[in-house]
């Protein structure tokens, strides 16, 4: 190409360049450059590297001048390069020290080597020109479905030609028995832009959740139209998916709107996906009623909510657990994945099991530190009690109001607890002095005695040892891993404490404070309801004036 240019008149010169600038979308005046780059390159491999020379072409007329550019100088220290004073001014009066003076020279003839070099030097500024377009034209479509042709498949890994641009679908994010051949057309979500040593990587994906989120979007107008708003999707790509819709329009629904006539719009979309499966779920702010909504088409009779842990506890008919659970897991994990809590199933004859097994172990502990009989532990347990502290620290009134006791009864009952939470607390603060952790952890607000203990057997013997803890430490932490698609949970120090992960922090922060890394946190009081906030601008006022006064 730039050997057909260089040894062509100006005009074809110019023509070449219009040409290259159209096929590649870039603009004429990249082109253009890269030529003077490689006529600037083959003038100094045979003017000498050593001197500095600028080539320009004319873009109008397609002229080429050559010059070598000299610095002029007090004392010329490189003849190459550098021009005195005193001869620059003889070819312009106005030269100063700094200046540079064009020295024109002759045309050009290219030999052979030049001629390939400069070619080289051509096509390699045209490349990068047209990476960077690529790039500059992708990096802001992150997020949409593209469409473009089977370019070829190399190891599983789809290459795709967008028109403008080169992109990937990786063997990963294909859908399982999804084959591609040359010429297919392909629809697929942009989900990364990278700029890449050999130019930009664009990205795309048949798996990605928001592929399908995307795939709503065209087919139903109202989720484009933002009426029907989608709030989660979970995939198990080729098989089933879940995805969450809401309304902000009351007369509109939003499960009926994707799905469509007789199915119309859902359908279209499962036949993009290759037959996947897709349950249509009504969102709601509660998280109750969007967890059972999220486990249909399984019944769920009740549910337990720890708020703190996001996990919940479903419990449904025996009849209907396998339908809850799915097939190998998936509709119980696609659920949690929709959700974003952890779900136990339980059937009710198990849930009615473990009520009892707790039931029967509560009443043992009463038996046990209270040295009371069954009936009275029993009655205790069944009354909602769930531990000695519990017991211990509840007003009278309420042991006394069970049916049975009195309020003789309920001080003995009181007595005998707090005598066992003593005799148990200094056992172990025994424990805790044998493993060696500090007096000074117990000043931290919020920590017990059995904490202690559990921090001792963990090597956390002193605050510094402590605020130097990460709140995963301590509260354990879930991991999802993609692959398996399961929830794997990892044990924190203080597991079965049930403290809430802000508590947690609140823990770590103080010591931190106490060991003196950080300055101690004190709470805003927030001011009392109904203040006269005359009342509060005079406090100001006076504490200013004593200030000054003071001063």
């Amino acid at each position: 190409m730039a050997q057909a240019g260089v040894s062509a008149n100006r005009l074809e010169l110019l023509q070449i360049a219009e040409a290259v600038a159209r096929e590649k979308s870039i603009d004429r005046q990249v082109v253009i450059s890269a030529m003077e780059d490689a006529i600037q390159k083959a003038a100094k491999s045979r003017y000498g590297s050593e001197n500095e020379i600028r080539a320009e072409v004319d873009p109008k007329t397609g002229e080429i001048r050559l010059a070598r550019l000299l610095e002029v100088v007090e004392d010329v220290t490189m003849e190459a390069t550098q021009i005195s004073l005193k001869e620059a001014r003889a070819r312009n009066p106005a030269a100063q020290v700094g200046d540079f003076i064009a020295e024109e020279l002759p045309p050009l003839d290219f030999g052979r080597v030049a001629a390939q070099n400069a070619k080289q030097v051509i096509v390699q500024k045209v490349r990068d020109a047209e990476r960077e377009r690529q790039y500059d034209e992708y990096k802001d479509r992150v997020g949409e479905i593209v469409n473009g042709i089977v370019k070829r498949v190399e190891y599983g890994n789809v290459i795709v030609d967008l028109g403008r641009a080169e992109a990937i679908v990786r063997r990963d994010e294909t859908l399982p028995r999804e084959n591609f051949r040359y010429g297919d057309r392909i629809r697929a979500y942009v989900y990364d832009v990278r700029r890449e040593q050999r130019g930009p990587q664009i990205f795309l994906s048949r798996t990605h959740p928001e592929f399908m989120a995307k795939l709503f979007a065209q087919e139903v107008p109202e989720v484009y139209e933002g009426i029907v708003t989608i709030k989660s999707v979970a995939r198990d790509p080729g098989s089933r998916a879940k995805i969450a819709v809401v309304s902000r329009d009351a007369s509109i629904d939003p499960v009926g709107a994707c799905v469509g006539m007789r199915g119309s719009r859902v359908q279209a979309v499962v036949n993009e996906l290759q037959g996947e499966k897709i349950d249509i779920i009504q969102w709601s702010p509660d998280a109750a009623t969007f967890i059972v909504n999220g486990l249909a088409p399984a019944e769920v009779v009740k549910v337990v909510l720890d708020e703190d842990a996001e996990r919940i506890e479903v419990v449904v008919p025996d009849a209907q657990l396998s339908l809850a659970i799915g097939r190998k897991g998936q509709n119980v994990r696609l659920a949690s994945q929709l959700t974003g809590w952890d779900i136990d199933i339980m059937t009710e004859a198990s849930e009615s099991e473990r009520r009892q097994a707790e039931f029967a172990e509560r009443s043992a502990t009463f038996m046990e530190a209270l040295d009371v009989d069954e009936v009275i532990a029993q009655l205790l347990a069944s009354e909602g009690f769930s531990s000695v502290e519990e017991v211990a620290f509840v007003e009278p009134s309420e042991i006394a109001s069970i049916e049975g006791f009195d309020e003789n009864t309920a001080a003995e009952i009181q007595t005998r607890a707090r005598e066992h939470l003593e005799k148990l607390e200094a056992e172990l603060d025994a424990k805790r002095k044998a493993l060696g952790v500090a007096d000074a952890l117990q000043e931290i607000p919020g920590v017990t005695t059995a904490m202690l203990v559990a921090f001792g057997e963990h090597n956390i013997r002193t605050v510094e040892d402590l605020g130097d803890c990460a709140t995963d430490d301590l509260a354990g932490w879930s991991e999802r891993k993609d692959k398996e698609k399961e929830t794997i949970r990892h044990d924190g120090i203080l597991d079965g404490f049930g403290l809430p992960r802000a508590q947690i922090e609140e823990l770590i922060l103080a010591a931190r404070a106490k060991a003196g890394w950080i300055e101690e946190i004190v709470p805003v009081e927030e001011p009392v309801e109904g203040e006269d906030v005359a009342d509060a601008n005079t406090d100001i006022q006076e504490a200013d004036t004593s200030g000054a006064s003071a001063s």
